[in-house]
This record gives structure tokens, C-alpha cells and sequence, in this order.
């Protein structure tokens, strides 16, 4: 892959609110380029953008790019997209997101990529929080907002990268991995691989591009498929619950709502006592994950006292069971869920809390996935005492096969449907109790329905 980025200047990102965008312009901002870039929806992510001194345009139109002489865009524009036209008219470098990823993964000594259909936010927010508390100086993309980072990128000087890395119309093949952490493979984004004979295939590919290791979980039978069937000839760890795991997460107890303790034992022997600040178990799973890369990574050998504080440190990324409000005792939450396993986990989660009802709001995403998961998403989001459905968010799709949220809430128990953000808000804030907790879910923009309620309900 060649340096794209000699000789260039002026950046400008087409979609830069996307959480794929974002850090991208954030680590080209502290480098000195000029940035600019273009949106059609405002999100506290562009509220962030802004932040930076970074000129957003709102809509697409080729005036935007003026000035550029590299444009970046990502799978959700298409190829119609005036401003991407335009570029290519002009003669512009064009880009997509994942090679400028890609080029950063190149350059960097040592790059480990977090891939899996679920936790890879958290797993990749962990990493980082337990190796900038063990002072070893990363790089970072997340594909979520941390307070340790002031968004979601950094550049060190340690020539470790930690990356999220997307599996989306094989994205992540354009990387150059070094360490892959795969957490899980489970159907989700069919209408690209098809086949879970595809989907498997994509992360064994994967698999063997990596140079050095494998941190992988056990317990996951698709995950050792796609290990088996790859090129990968280097070391594997293993993680998970199971007694054939490497490292395992053993007698796992309740601290608080928010806080869970554990034991690890790797290769049979017990190792140290974790304590994570993320509920459910769910999490420290994915907590054993980091600790097993981080332990890699920081070649601590028994000096692990920082690895551990660091991980304690972590009490969760942006829209991952973030606690938007909590007055008059209701709590509003917000939550990236959006595939059926992930909404199972946060709803069950919810329950074992001491919330006298948990509310469900859900936006479901993309009308493929809604259709060929519907009643999978019924049965999920049934774990809530209280289900209220939004508009389905069509993403970068139409809708060909006439699904909407109606068929969705005839397979939910105690559901309703409310189109708007705005009359959802009204509903939730008029009929919520104290003791109640509301969770927002979903990857499109639900969590504006969170703060449209936590608005609604301190009256400003």
C-alpha cells in the first residue's frame, strides 16, 4: 500500500459524523492536515467534529470539496454521491475509509485488531484503558467515544496500534494486523456475505493475514471454525468460560449493579483477581479478552498490578450502556445494540439490576436486517417489561421488501410503536415511575430519543 498521504494537505470526509470517520479526522487533525468534511444528519459526534475547529458542511455539494486534494468517504456513500463524483471528475486522490485505516495500520511496528460481530467497541476501549494505565504510549481507533482519549483516536509514539476493525463488505482485509482478537462470529450483515459459509470465510481470511497471534474465543464454535479453516500458523490464546480456555473468567460474582469480580486462571492455575466496572457477563468476557492481549502486550510477565487498574479504570465507551440521566429514580441509558445476541445481553443484563421495570426504546436498523431477523429481535427485545419501537432507520438502503416496525412489534411482547424521536420522548417521560430503568438501543441515532427524554423528564 503507498503512502497516499505525502504531499497532501487539505483532507476533506464525506460522511465525517460516521463513527468510522471520526477518528479518522481526529488523527489526521493532531497531525496538522486541514480538514473538512460534510454530513446530512447532526449527532453529538459532529458536535465533536466542531470541536476540533473542523468546517462541517451540512448536505453534500461539490462546492464542499473545493480546495481538497485528498477526499475519504466510506461504504455508506454511494457511488452517486455528488461530492465523491466530483472528486473523481477533478482527479482528486479518492479514498476509502478503510485504506486510510489501513495505511495507519501499516505504519505502525505492531497493529492488533479487535474483529467480531459483537463487543468490539468494548474490547477495543478495554485495551486501551489497560495499556495507557500501564504507560505504554498507543495509537487508537475506537468506534466509540472515550473520555481516556477525548473522542475516539490517538497517536504514540510506541509504535502499538489498537484498531476496531469492521467486517462490512470485508473492509478489515485492507488492514495489515499483527494481533487479532476475534470475539465472535454470528450472522449479521447477510445482505453482503449471504452464506454464514461466507461470513466464516471473510474472518478466516482475516485470520491469516495476521503475522503474530491469535487471541481467540474458546467457547465460540463459529470462531474456531473460521480459525481451523485459515492460513495462520502462529501462536494462539484462547479465552473464554470453558475449561479448554487458555485464560477463563472463574466464579464470576456481582460487586454492584455496575461492578462484577472475577478470578482468572490461565492454563489451569489461577493467575489474580479481576474487577471490571461495566455490568453483566457479557463483559467480562470480553474484560479476559483484553487482559490476555494486554498481558501479551505489555510482556508484564508477574507485574501486571497496572494492567489490572487500568481495566478497573474502564467504566465504558459512548453509547454502550452509557448513563444519559438518573434523577427522581429513573435512569435513562443508551446502548449501540443492534443485532438480536446484542439486545438479548443488554436487556438480561438490565433485568439483573435492581430497576423495579426496564423500558426497551429500539430503532431498528436496515430493513434486510430487520426482515431476516425479526423474529429473533422479537424474542430479544420480549425481555423488557416495556417495548416502544421507532421507524425502522433504512441506512444506506431502500426499502425493496416492504418490512416495517409494525411486523416487528407483533412479535414483542408489550410493545408499541411511535414513528418520531419527539413524540417517543413525550410517551416515555408521561409514563415512566420512579424505579424505572430506559435504555435506548440501536446504532442508527436513537441515542437523540435518550436526550430527548432525559430532557423531557428534568423539564428543561
Amino acid at each position: 500500500m503507498t503512502d497516499f498521504l505525502t504531499g497532501k494537505k487539505h483532507v476533506h470526509f464525506i460522511g465525517i459524523g460516521g463513527s468510522g470517520m471520526y477518528p479518522l479526522a481526529q488523527i489526521l487533525h493532531g497531525q496538522g492536515f486541514f480538514i473538512t468534511g460534510s454530513d446530512n444528519n447532526e449527532t453529538v459526534t459532529l458536535d465533536a467534529v466542531r470541536k476540533l475547529g473542523i468546517k462541517v458542511y451540512m448536505g453534500q455539494s461539490a462546492a464542499n470539496i473545493e480546495g481538497a486534494d485528498l477526499v475519504i468517504y466510506s461504504s455508506a456513500i454511494s457511488e452517486e454521491n455528488t461530492e465523491l463524483k466530483a472528486a473523481r471528475e477533478a482527479g482528486l486522490t479518492v479514498r476509502d475509509r478503510a485504506e486510510l485505516l489501513g495505511l495507519f495500520t501499516k505504519l505502525h511496528k505492531t497493529a492488533v485488531c479487535v474483529v467480531g460481530t459483537h463487543g468490539k467497541t468494548t474490547v477495543t476501549s478495554m485495551l486501551v484503558h489497560v495499556l495507557l494505565g500501564a504507560n505504554v504510549d498507543i495509537s487508537a481507533f475506537v468506534g466509540g467515544k472515550l473520555k481516556i482519549l477525548g473522542g475516539s483516536a490517538r497517536i504514540g509514539k510506541s509504535g502499538v496500534m489498537i484498531v476496531e476493525a469492521c467486517e462490512f463488505n470485508n473492509n478489515f482485509h485492507k488492514l495489515f494486523p499483527n494481533v487479532t482478537i476475534l470475539l465472535n462470529i454470528d450472522e449479521d450483515h447477510m445482505n453482503y456475505f449471504k452464506t454464514m459459509e461466507n461470513l466464516r470465510g471473510s474472518f478466516s481470511k482475516f485470520c491469516g493475514m495476521t503475522t503474530d497471534l491469535l487471541v481467540i474465543n474458546g467457547d465460540d464454535e463459529n470462531t474456531r471454525i473460521a480459525v481451523g479453516n485459515s492460513d495462520f500458523k502462529g501462536r494462539i490464546i484462547t479465552f473464554g468460560f470453558g475449561e479448554n480456555c487458555d485464560y477463563r473468567a472463574v466464579n464470576i460474582r456481582k460487586i454492584s449493579d455496575f461492578e462484577s469480580g472475577f478470578e482468572l486462571w490461565v492454563h489451569g492455575k489461577f493467575l489474580t483477581e479481576l474487577t471490571i466496572s461495566v455490568p453483566g457477563e457479557h463483559n467480562v468476557l470480553n474484560a479476559v479478552a483484553a487482559f490476555a492481549a494486554g498481558l501479551y502486550l505489555k510482556k508484564s510477565g508477574e507485574n501486571f498490578d497496572s494492567l489490572k487498574d487500568g481495566l478497573r479504570g474502564f467504566t465504558g465507551a459512548g453509547r454502550r450502556f452509557e448513563r444519559i440521566y438518573c434523577e427522581n429514580g429513573i435512569t435513562v441509558a443508551d446502548d449501540y445494540a443492534h443485532h438480536p445476541a446484542e439486545v438479548e445481553a443488554t436487556l438480561k443484563t438490565a433485568k439483573s439490576m435492581d430497576f423495579k421495570r426496564v423500558w426497551a426504546v429500539h430503532q431498528p436498523f436496515t430493513f434486510t436486517r430487520t426482515r431476516a431477523l425479526l423474529d429473533e429481535f422479537g424474542a430479544a427485545l420480549s425481555i423488557a417489561d416495556k417495548v416502544v419501537l421507532s421507524a425502522i432507520m433504512g441506512g444506506r438502503e431502500t426499502n425493496t421488501c416492504g418490512i416495517k416496525a409494525e411486523d416487528l412489534a407483533e412479535k414483542t411482547r408489550n410493545s408499541i410503536v411511535i414513528q418520531d424521536f419527539e413524540g417517543i420522548a413525550n410517551y416515555v417521560a408521561e409514563n415512566a415511575e420512579s424505579g424505572d430503568l430506559i435504555i435506548t438501543m440501536g446504532c442508527g441515532d436513537v441515542d437523540k430519543a435518550a436526550r430527548l427524554i432525559a430532557q423531557k423528564l428534568s423539564g428543561v
